[in-house]
């Protein structure tokens, strides 16, 4: 007997994905470029160390806190509209089947095709069937915003972990080389990382996250380096 075809989509990968690299790529660059900001400013290393633990510290707190808010209220945003979808199917039960039943007619059943699977899928579960096919929520898309604010705090500590390490090792004439350099690897594998992950080109992906990386840290870095001249 053969076995049945098994697709393997990433879809489902796209919530925590998002999270995940927007955590690790913010760690990555917003510390390093701090860090060389600081250097170019032509601080001494205890005070660039200060200001990286500090940034790390504030970064990971920030981005758990900004995914919180931002997808507690998509989560907001999408209960209100499955109490509006209660409330009309208790109200209007039949107004909402042959609203199901045109949905799928636009997406090319026979009428009376369409009729029947709304009348099936209303009597298995009609706010599920609603939720998913009127007002397009699944599983897949639904809100996790704890999930969304640890991951967030989580990668992005991980990320600015990277160039604190190479910074506490360097000696200071080589913070801002080494320093770069550490963080420009770091963002070449976390590009390469998410568009495998992804299902994308890893070298586009890599690029993408190096190029955005590295125009960060170097207009930092300008702005410390124009700030130490004039203090």
């Amino acid at each position: 007997m053969t076995p049945p075809h098994n697709d393997k989509h990433r879809s489902h990968r796209a919530g925590w994905l998002r999270a995940a690299v927007l955590g690790a790529n913010d760690g990555i660059v917003s510390t390093s470029s701090l860090i060389l900001g600081v250097a170019a400013a032509g601080a001494n290393k205890p005070d660039i160390m200060l200001a990286a633990f500090a940034g790390w510290a504030a970064g990971a707190m920030s981005m758990a806190a900004g995914e919180y808010v931002s997808v507690k209220s998509q989560e907001d945003v999408e209960k209100a509209d499955l109490d509006i979808e209660r409330r009309s199917l208790e109200e209007n039960p039949e107004e909402e089947r042959k609203e199901l039943s045109l949905i799928y007619q636009q997406r090319g059943l026979s009428q009376p095709l369409a009729d029947q699977v709304a009348q099936e899928l209303t009597q298995h579960d009609a706010l599920a069937a609603h939720a998913r096919d009127d007002i397009g929520l699944t599983e897949i898309s639904t809100a996790k915003p704890i999930q969304a604010a640890i991951t967030s705090a989580l990668l992005f500590s991980l990320g600015a972990w990277l160039p604190i390490l190479f910074l506490w090792l360097s000696e200071p004439k080589l913070v801002i080389p080494l320093v770069s350099l550490a963080t420009a690897f770091g963002l070449v594998v976390l590009g390469g990382v998410a568009g495998r992950l992804g299902g994308a080109s890893i070298v586009r992906g890599a690029l993408r996250v190096l190029f955005w990386g590295v125009l960060a840290m170097v207009v930092t870095a300008v702005i410390g380096s124009l700030v130490g001249v004039a203090v």
